[in-house]
This record gives structure tokens, sequence and C-alpha cells, in this order.
């Protein structure tokens, strides 16, 4: 009888085993809109079955099952992830490729093995920065009894989770912030005509930025002759 006993528990606890699941903090990922992502499992051995779930609803969208020998794929009902997954049949991580700002979002990895393993990672996808623009104040301009030039820098994407920002050498002098833009941001500036400081505007997110240098003989001449609004382009480039 006791035997029967202890046969019965190791049964149970094998069972219960199977069901357990252990899960993991969530992983932050982020990416630059357009690249590929891989996200991995980071699994030493080879399991019975791979399956990924995305979003709120967990929405199933691939899975490996050993049990069967195939992968199969899925999608949500919007279609953001069509011909845009790939699964590695040894590891089961996962890669999404030509990423867009919709696919940001949580991504669950269950691994059926003795147990149930369970992952999560938290993508972030950054839309690519556009060049920050300077441009002198229309209603501003230098005059010979003024030794002040007003300016304004400005991003003219809708892009999200930005930060707009003067810097004089390596100093900030000043920034806006916007988590969810539905307009474009600009950041005044006023200098001094002859000031020989160094002046930059940059957009930045938490993975990229753009950069504008500023020329302040180009853009803060006299006005005289001069109505019409110049707007002055340069060339970006990452601090």
């Amino acid at each position: 009888m006791f035997h029967m006993f202890v046969l019965f528990c190791l049964c149970f606890y094998r069972l219960i085993g199977v069901f357990a699941a252990e899960t993991n903090e969530i992983q932050s990922v982020s990416v630059m809109e357009g690249d590929s992502v891989t996200l991995n499992s980071n699994v030493t051995k080879i399991h019975k079955e791979y399956m990924w779930k995305y979003g709120a609803e967990k929405y199933f969208i691939a899975e490996i099952s050993r049990k069967h020998g195939i992968s199969t794929y899925d999608d949500v009902p919007d279609g953001r992830f069509r011909d845009r997954l790939k699964l590695d049949n040894q590891t089961g991580s996962l890669t999404i490729t030509n990423t867009t700002t919709e696919h940001t979002g949580v991504y669950q990895l269950e691994i059926i093995g003795q147990t149930l393993t369970s992952t999560s990672f938290s993508v972030s996808v950054y839309a690519r920065l556009p060049v920050p623009v300077i441009s002198r104040n229309s209603s501003h301009c230098y005059s010979s009894s003024s030794s002040n030039c007003s300016l304004v820098c400005s991003s003219v994407l809708n892009v999200s989770d930005v930060t707009l920002s003067w810097y004089k050498g390596i100093s900030v002098l000043s920034s806006i912030s916007m988590c969810d833009l539905s307009i474009s941001l600009s950041l005044p500036l006023e200098v001094e005509y002859q000031d020989k400081n160094t002046y930059s505007c940059v957009l930045n997110n938490p993975i990229s930025n753009q950069t504008t240098h500023l020329d302040i003989n180009t853009l803060c001449h006299t006005c005289a002759g001069t109505t019409a609004l110049m707007i002055y382009f340069l060339q970006s480039q990452c601090l």
C-alpha cells in the first residue's frame, strides 16, 4: 500500500511539473522602423513546442511543434505580421522583418518541455527621425539698431517619443519633449549677430538622433531688401 502511494505521488508530481509555468521578467527590446528584430529564446536544448503570442489579447502568431514536425504562422486581425515573421527551427527564436511602429507591444513565448516556461518581450519600434530645420523668425531680423538674431528650430514630420533641443557647444540651452506627437515641434533661440559660439539643434528619441548645425553668418544677416523667410537646411549628423 505504501509503495502504491509513493508511485501515485511521483506520477502526480510529474503531471503537475509538465503544466507548471515559470515566468521570467519582461525583456525590453528597441528597434528602428524598417529594421529587423530577433526575440531570442535563449534555450540551451531542443524542446517539444514553441508558441509565440502577441498583445494583451495574446493573439497566436507563430509556433513550432516537434510532435507534428511543422512550423506555423498566423496574424492579428489587421494583418500587421503578414510575411514578416521567421522562426528559428532549433531555438524557437522569432525574427520580425521590416518592422513598423505597429509592431510595438508585448510578445510572449511559451516553451513546452518538462515544464511550461513563459518569457515576455516588450518591443518598442521607433520611427526614423527627420532632420530638424533651422529658420530665421520672419518677424525678427538683424538691423543696425539691434544686435540680436531670432531663430526657430522645428521638426517637420509627425514622430513620437522625441525631444527637440538647442545646444550651445555641448550644453543644452532649451528643450521640448512629446510622447505622442500629432503636430510639429518648434523651439526658438535668440543669439547675437557676432556670436562666435557653436549652436546646434538636435531631435532625438531613445535610440537615435538627428542634428542640424547653425551657421549664424548665413541666417543672421541684415533685413535690408529681404522680405522672404529664409530657411536653411544643413546636412544632419549624429552626435
